[in-house]
């Protein structure tokens, strides 16, 4: 949305004068700072006299951009004069001028944080400036002009003697303020000489404290080996021993015996288990405890819990029960982890129910981003005033049933640990004699291991070969891996980024080629940060502004060269980053189990202007070729697991892929039934013998003009070896 505020005619060299004070007055009311005022007024004053002196007319119009604040404002500067003939030697600032051309615009473009010229020799010169209104800003909508258009006509338009006055005032301001920040300056200096001093020794006394803290958390490291040793070997034997006795290994054993090494059995389980606890406790608290996310379904979690905890149900009256979790999206989490946690809740929840069920659910949150597990149970039920205390270590309500099932008292402390430590947390819904109900939530995505140690290259020789760097500034794990899945397969690679300076270090230590940047990051101006990307430090990039805030006029006014809303479609996506990075547009797979031929047919598809993905594997080229269409897919005929055959059968089963293109590149004389199935699922078949002649890439492109991939084809020699089957 544009919103006209004014327009001043520059024919007149007053005129220059009315520019200036106008690009002062509206930079006021919008809300910028003096300094600002002054550079837009400046920039303003310098682009009118051009206008002026070398067409002798033309106008100066301001504007206002954007739907959302803080809007931007445009500055059309236009003339029908002579037109220059040197645009890009003014702007690279080599031009040597003894009138003055040129050093105006340049120090417009200094001064403002967007700069667009256009100029024709004969047909006039435009200029755009923009400027990027400071946060806080009023935000004009087009009912708005009228009323801020009369308060601009109120105000007095200066004589000109008057406005030398003010410029005069303002480089004294300028001048005195320049000397006060250098008094400032130097007060300053004094007084961080005195606090270095004082942080120098504040430095000595935390490095002393720093070392007795590391050499305790050594000795506590030491202790948990040494007592994860000393313990766990001789519980291990006594263990194995008291199996052995109960197994009557070496004969018989009286009742009285037999309950006695029951006892030494059920006290060695006991205490293996409360070593287990605190050693688990102890690296979670010094922080040893590595969290390793992976992809995994719900469904199949409960499954593996379902098989592992049935044999504990030792009655008929308590029922075990696994709703179904096949609707819950796939999880990036540590699954074990979120095991051992449910494995706690339901086996507690075993313990201390004689009657009923112990049911266990998983549902998404009202936001869709975290997942809560459930485990209710029909049991005695936890008092209000203890709900807390079971979560503290070794806290254990009084029951009779506590004296039959004894525990440690730290799985529920460690537990709630785990749940923290994958960035969740565990609530308690509770009555005495009426059961209770554990809830598990946890984040879909893991955030501290998706953006950064999961898909972030750490330089530059880390880009996978033949890939395309795509930059990808998203403070949100949920959207960096929907970004990961979609881009997975194809030509693209993400290089994730959750801040602005995150983004700026990778783009100077990595080849980036494009942007996707999203403008609602936490804490950011990134308004400003797209302004001064596109204003002057990578004009060039390609950034695609994909996000929920809905104000693309704004986006492409700053420089965009592409939006889109959230959540994006993957073939736009794809097929604009092919667009902006210069992509031919067509790709091609190619799968064979050797190397040498996947090398050969790569390098000559490359020089023919496609784009590779290489795949050794038939179930992996199946999934990136459905996932991401290509232009066509180039397969053996007798690969490890399904023949080419086979693949390309699947391929034309379904509706994605049922037209690709395809070539069977093959050593291997076909047999007659192999020639109809090659005939019925219309592949072009193609000797590799061709890969080693020296006509090789005029052999496939041959082929590929056959598949009707490329509109000429160059002619073969006499006795080519290709088919058409």
């Amino acid at each position: 949305m544009s919103v006209r505020l004014v327009t001043v005619a520059v024919r007149l060299e007053h005129d220059v004068v009315a520019a200036r004070q106008r690009a002062r007055q509206i930079a006021r009311h919008l809300g910028f700072d003096e300094q600002d005022q002054t550079r837009i007024a400046t920039a303003i004053s310098e682009l009118a006299r051009n206008v002026f002196n070398y067409a002798g007319e033309g106008e100066v119009a301001f504007s206002l951009e954007g739907q959302t604040p803080p809007q931007v404002l445009v500055i059309r500067i236009a003339d029908r004069g002579p037109g220059i003939a040197d645009v890009n030697l003014i702007l690279s600032g080599r031009y040597q001028s003894t009138t003055g051309m040129g050093l105006g615009i340049l120090g417009a473009r200094r001064m403002m944080d967007q700069f667009q010229i256009v100029s024709t020799p004969g047909a006039g010169t435009t200029i755009t400036v923009k400027k990027l209104l400071p946060a806080g800003a009023p935000y004009l909508q087009p009912r708005d002009v009228g009323r801020f258009a009369e308060t601009l006509a109120r105000e007095a338009v200066p004589d000109p003697m008057a406005e030398g006055r003010q410029q005069n005032q303002e480089l004294l301001r300028v001048l005195d303020d320049v000397r006060r920040r250098q008094e400032e300056l130097l007060r300053l200096n004094r007084e961080l000489e005195d606090t270095n001093r004082g942080v120098v020794a504040l430095y000595a006394e935390l490095d002393e404290k720093a070392e007795h803290l590391r050499r305790a958390d050594e000795m506590k490291s030491r202790f948990l080996s040494n007592m994860s040793h000393e313990f766990r070997t001789p519980l291990n034997s006594i263990l194995a021993i008291s199996r052995l006795l109960e197994d009557r290994t070496d004969g018989d054993l009286t009742p009285e015996q037999a309950r006695q090494v029951g006892f030494v059995r059920k006290a060695a389980e006991d205490l293996t288990e409360l070593v287990n606890d605190l050693l688990d406790l102890a690296k979670v608290e010094a922080g040893k405890i590595t969290v390793r996310p992976v992809e995994f379904e719900v469904q199949n979690l409960f499954s593996s819990l379902r098989g592992m905890l049935r044999p504990l149900l030792v009655t008929d009256t308590v029922r075990l029960v696994f709703e179904d979790a096949s609707t819950i999206s796939e999880m990036f989490s540590d699954e074990g982890k979120i095991s051992q946690i449910l494995r706690n809740f339901i086996s507690n929840a075993l313990k201390f129910t004689e009657r009923g069920e112990i049911r266990v659910t998983a549902e998404p949150s009202e936001d869709g981003k975290s997942v809560v597990f459930s485990v209710a149970d029909t049991g005695i039920g936890i008092a209000p005033q203890d709900h807390e205390r079971i979560f503290r270590e070794f806290g254990q309500v009084e029951n009779p049933l506590q004296k039959k099932f004894k525990g440690t008292g730290l799985g529920l402390a460690l537990s709630r640990k785990l749940a923290e430590l994958l960035g969740g947390g565990i609530t308690l819904e509770s009555e005495v004699g009426r059961g209770s109900t554990f809830h598990l939530t946890l984040p879909v995505f893991h955030a501290d291991r998706v953006p950064v140690e999961q898909l972030a290259p750490a330089s530059a020789a880390e880009i996978e070969t033949g890939r395309t760097t795509v930059l990808v500034v998203e403070d949100s794990a949920e959207s960096l891996h929907v970004y990961d899945r979609i881009l997975r397969g194809s030509s693209f690679q993400v290089v994730p980024a959750r801040t602005v300076k995150e983004a700026e270090q990778r783009r100077a230590t990595l080849p980036v080629r494009a942007m996707i940047l999203d403008i609602q990051l936490a804490g950011e101006d990134t308004w400003g940060y797209l302004t001064r990307l596109k204003g002057r430090d990578a004009p060039d990039l390609p950034v695609l502004v994909v996000s929920s805030v809905d104000d693309e006029v704004k986006a492409r006014s700053l420089g965009a060269d592409e939006y889109a809303h959230k959540p994006v479609d993957r073939g736009w996506l794809l097929a604009r980053l092919r667009a902006l990075t210069g992509g031919t547009g067509q790709r091609a797979v190619v799968v064979d189990d050797e190397e040498a031929v996947r090398y050969a047919l790569g390098a000559i598809l490359v020089s023919l202007g496609f784009e590779v993905a290489e795949f050794s594997r038939v179930a992996e080229a199946m999934a990136a070729i459905v996932a991401d269409p290509p232009e066509v897919v180039l397969f053996d005929l007798v690969m490890p697991g399904m023949s080419g055959l086979e693949l390309l059968d699947a391929l034309r089963g379904d509706a994605r892929t049922r037209h690709l293109p395809a070539l069977l590149v093959t050593s291997k004389t076909l047999s007659e039934a192999e020639r109809e199935e090659a005939e019925r699922l219309q592949a072009t078949v193609v000797s590799k013998a061709t890969l080693g002649a020296a006509d090789a890439p005029a052999q496939v492109r041959e082929s590929l003009f056959r598949a009707g991939l490329l509109t000429t084809a160059p002619p073969l020699p006499a006795g080519n070896i290709l088919e058409r089957s």
